[in-house]
């Protein structure tokens, strides 16, 4: 078996489709597949594997039946924008689009929870990005809950009742997007503490990358335990087959580009779309189109 069938193969250990069975102390972020590959294999094999991410992609812009949604989420510095960056690149940019979600501002606080993350879904044939998404209200708003109080909410909040309904929310959502076509792949970039500490070491010691530091990434790193509990509880109530987690073991970047691109691959593949077909009508005129083209050669 060649490195790339074995790496597809490896993939599963990672997927998460029952919630109820979920242990993220039981995934390791410096697993690296135990396949034997070298961090410039895995240059090679990303590169392999972005011609099949481009022939996916123009297949589903084409057919225009199906969308896909990828949801990165994970602790400061884990990679995401890298993730994008390396593993997006080469596709066709008008089939694809990229939201990066902040911290809500004052209008989107006067909506609920959701509201911005359905407007940001993808159209049929495209696929989104989303940089965060709609669980850093399970996440942030979890660890800090005093955030909840700009959020214009009705009745008690920060209570067991009201985090299962929030969970319950994102499950419809994840639902009905997915009956509606989209593929939903949710990724959690999954980093050690330490590895942590050296990227963001990193940031500081490298003055072209001091750019990408921010004070509050030393602030939310305090709180690493809380954000793993709370990654751990988002994880253990959305996961479900039609929108699976992949724990994405992301100690080694190379390695998590792999996991991530193999995964899309994957899912793109499943959907078993060819290129479509004109019907018997359009073709004909396709036909005499070519016929007059090739009649002006003479």
């Amino acid at each position: 078996m060649n490195k790339l069938a074995k790496f597809l193969r490896a993939l599963d250990s990672y997927h998460v489709t029952d919630g109820e069975k979920f242990d993220l102390s039981k995934f390791n972020p410096d697993d690296d597949g135990n396949l034997g590959l070298t961090k410039e294999d895995g240059a090679k094999l990303l590169k392999d594997v972005k011609a099949q991410l481009q022939e996916l992609q123009d297949l589903l812009y084409a057919n225009q039946t199906k969308s896909m949604l990828i949801i990165l989420q994970g602790m400061d510095a884990a990679g995401k924008d890298g993730t994008i960056k390396h593993v997006m690149s080469g596709v066709n940019p008008q089939g694809v689009t990229v939201t990066s979600f902040k911290q809500p501002g004052p209008s989107e606080l006067q909506h609920g929870f959701l509201w911005r993350i359905h407007a940001a879904a993808p159209q049929v044939g495209r696929i989104a990005i989303f940089n965060r998404s709609q669980y850093e209200d399970v996440l942030v708003t979890r660890v800090h809950p005093e955030m909840l109080e700009h959020e214009h909410l009705p009745g008690p909040i920060n209570t067991p009742e009201f985090w299962k309904g929030r969970y319950s929310d994102i499950r419809h959502l994840e639902h009905y997007l997915n009956r509606q076509g989209t593929v939903v792949l949710k990724f959690f970039l999954h980093i050690s503490k330490e590895e942590q500490r050296e990227r963001l070491l990193e940031r500081l010691d490298v003055p072209e990358k001091r750019w990408k530091f921010s004070p509050s990434d030393m602030h939310e790193r305090e709180f690493w335990d809380d954000y793993t509990k709370a990654y751990q509880d988002a994880i253990s109530e959305t996961a479900r087959p039609h929108a699976p987690w992949i724990v994405v073991p992301s100690n080694h970047k190379w390695y998590a580009r792999l996991v991530v691109i193999g995964a899309i691959i994957r899912a793109l593949k499943g959907l078993n779309q060819t290129a479509p077909k004109p019907d018997p009508e359009v073709s004909k005129s396709l036909d005499d189109y070519r016929a007059r083209l090739m009649a002006e050669k003479k």
